[in-house]
């Protein structure tokens, strides 16, 4: 692969501002000059994700993540450099062309794998919707669609597709375009034939199925969900992709990359269980809801919802799995600080059902009326258990303290306790005795959510050098009129310094400035983001000039400890002697005039 031109890279830089970047991914709000969000590298309740507009960065006070608009993209789609700045080229509309140069081999491959994968992922989406529109072995799942309430309409718009029941359909087609085995294979659309057999060519995943496509949160196609036309086949009703490259099943929420705006709109989630649930409930104008990848949220699924919403009301079909499923997204839910509600549908009734038959208005009636999740649990839970029966109410109260015990605010805790003792008949202290203390481990933070590698901030007076080179031109230019290389040689902790002063970066241009942190390792372009942040001193050029020449005095103290020192070595020549007593004289010379100069400009301020 070639490299990216540095003049692309900041046109691109200049052309994607940050706050926008950023907005179509989670929301943001305004907090004086900069914009707020909880961090989506690591799990936070207060928000200290901090973007600012004047300096085109991003910083999370919280975790340390940080940096430019590229570092942002890299670290929350987990996409390597040159891709970052693709997709972000893509956005605005500017052409890339890469210089030839040596490939860097590992992150080369990965790239161009995910690249082929969203690529083939793309097309598969619409042969799948060719097959179920155009296709004469799609006419029963064009039915099936239709009794569903769904039209060619809808269809396209959520690229609804067929795989037609064969062993091999999908497999010729991508062969015929050119896609290689090993790429189908790790696709997952493709699986793996016995090899013990002697066959190794695989065969189609889905088959006879109706196909949605599942989105990331950007709108590309990363995996499929096929569900079966035959009720009575002895199947799964429901075919997922495998986990791959692109796809985390845990990590994704079905219909975000459409239903975002409504969530942030109505700060409040409806979530459902299927696909079809939520492409009705979208279609008939209620557009803030997701399913997740199965039926129960993972901590990620419910960490991502978080950014967008403070309370979430669930919708899960009224059969028994679909009240075990409430149960197992409570505690995602609650570590994320979720008010959590609960919709109940009419028995053999789900959101998709209720709709078409009752009207949106019906559903909005019962959304509404949703109570809250320990309410409907308690209340389920005591109407199941015969209280007359002591054993049984002792039994029903240590499962109630289990799940309540995990209640993690602990207000919340005892008011959820107090309603659990007082339906079921039991004291409130016997109840408190059952309660198990909150489970620390269920509420830690993810350890897989991405973090910086922790790079030491350097001493006072070279931080705010830094920071004075990185923000201020005339403090810039007078350290680079300075013997500046030839110092910092000799002082600790200054290479951060020396590479801020040996860019060509523009202070007062953010552009240039995401170039420059583009190119360090994560851990400093964090550092200089936080950097970024801090507000400068009114006097930047004195600020500078005083801090450089405290270091000046440290530098030539220490070199003239080490000519004192040799003095003393035994065994001189009369030349080594003479030579070290003018560099002494030199440097006492230098310290002195440098004392007097600070002793005027204190006279003079």
């Amino acid at each position: 692969m070639g490299t990216i031109p540095t003049q692309t890279i900041e046109q691109i830089a200049a052309a994607n501002d940050i706050v926008e970047v950023i907005g179509t991914y989670f929301p943001l709000k305004r907090a004086g000059s900069t914009f707020k969000a909880l961090c989506p590298f690591h799990q936070e309740k207060t928000p200290s994700f901090t973007v600012s507009p004047s300096r085109q960065t991003f910083h999370c006070f919280g975790c340390g993540a940080g940096g430019s608009v590229f570092r942002f993209v890299m670290d929350y789609e987990h996409l390597d450099f040159p891709a970052a700045v693709k997709k972000l080229a893509t956005r605005v509309g500017i052409p890339v062309i890469e210089e030839r140069g040596p490939s860097s081999g590992e992150d080369d491959r990965q790239h161009e794998t995910r690249r082929a994968l969203l690529q083939l992922h793309a097309e598969a989406a619409e042969w799948f919707h060719e097959n179920l529109v155009k296709a004469k072995a799609g006419a029963l799942a064009r039915e099936y669609l239709k009794g569903r309430g769904i039209d060619r309409r809808i269809a396209k718009e959520w690229q609804i597709g067929f795989a037609p029941e064969s062993w091999d359909a999908f497999l010729n087609w991508a062969l015929e375009r050119g896609y290689q085995q090993r790429l189908l294979l790790e696709s997952g659309l493709i699986a793996r034939r016995d090899e013990s057999a002697g066959d190794d060519k695989g065969y189609d995943r889905f088959r006879n199925r109706i196909m949605f496509p599942i989105h990331n949160d950007v709108g590309e196609v990363i995996a499929f969900s096929g569900r079966i036309l035959d009720k009575e086949a002895e199947t799964a009703k429901y075919v997922n992709s495998p986990e791959t490259p692109l796809f985390r099943k845990g990590r994704v929420l079905f219909g975000l990359h459409k239903t975002k705006r409504g969530l942030i709109e109505a700060d409040c989630a409806i979530v459902c269980e299927g696909q079809l649930d939520l492409i009705t409930l979208f279609e008939a104008g209620i557009t803030n809801v997701v399913a997740p990848q199965g039926t129960a949220f993972t901590e990620n699924q419910a960490r991502i919802l978080k950014r967008f919403v403070s309370e979430v009301v669930l919708c899960f079909d009224a059969d028994a799995a679909g009240q075990k499923a409430a149960e197992r997204s409570l505690d995602a839910l609650l570590q994320n600080n979720l008010v959590v509600r609960v919709a109940e549908m009419p028995a053999g009734e789900d959101p998709d059902s209720m709709v078409r038959k009752r009207g949106r208005e019906e559903f909005e009636k019962r959304v509404a009326a949703a109570r809250d999740f320990f309410d409907w649990w308690i209340e389920r839970e005591t109407s199941a258990t015969d209280l007359d029966s002591l054993g049984s109410k002792m039994q029903l109260a240590q499962k109630l303290a289990e799940t309540i015990g995990r209640v993690q605010d602990p207000m919340m805790r005892g008011e959820v306790a107090n309603r659990a003792s007082a339906r079921i008949g039991v004291p409130r202290g016997d109840f408190e005795r059952l309660l198990a203390k909150p489970g620390r481990d269920r509420f830690s933070v993810d350890d897989s959510a991405p973090r910086p590698e922790v790079t030491p901030a350097p001493r006072h007076e070279i931080a705010m050098l830094c920071l004075l080179a990185l923000r201020q031109e005339e403090a810039r230019g007078f350290l680079l009129a300075q013997n500046w290389r030839e110092m910092l040689a000799h002082t600790p902790d200054a290479q951060m310094l020396g590479k801020i002063l040996e860019s060509g970066l523009r202070p007062d241009d953010s552009a240039s400035l995401n170039v420059f942190m583009s190119g360090l390792p994560p851990g400093e372009e964090a550092l200089v983001s936080s950097w970024l942040l801090q507000k400068m001193p009114p006097n930047g050029l004195e600020v500078a000039q005083g801090w450089w020449n405290g270091l000046r005095r440290a530098s030539l103290r220490r070199q003239l400890q080490i000519a004192e020192g040799r003095m003393k070595l035994p065994r001189l020549t009369t030349g080594e002697a003479v030579n070290l007593q003018k560099q002494i004289l030199d440097l006492t010379e230098q310290l002195r005039d440098l004392s007097a100069f600070s002793s005027a400009r204190v006279l003079d301020n």
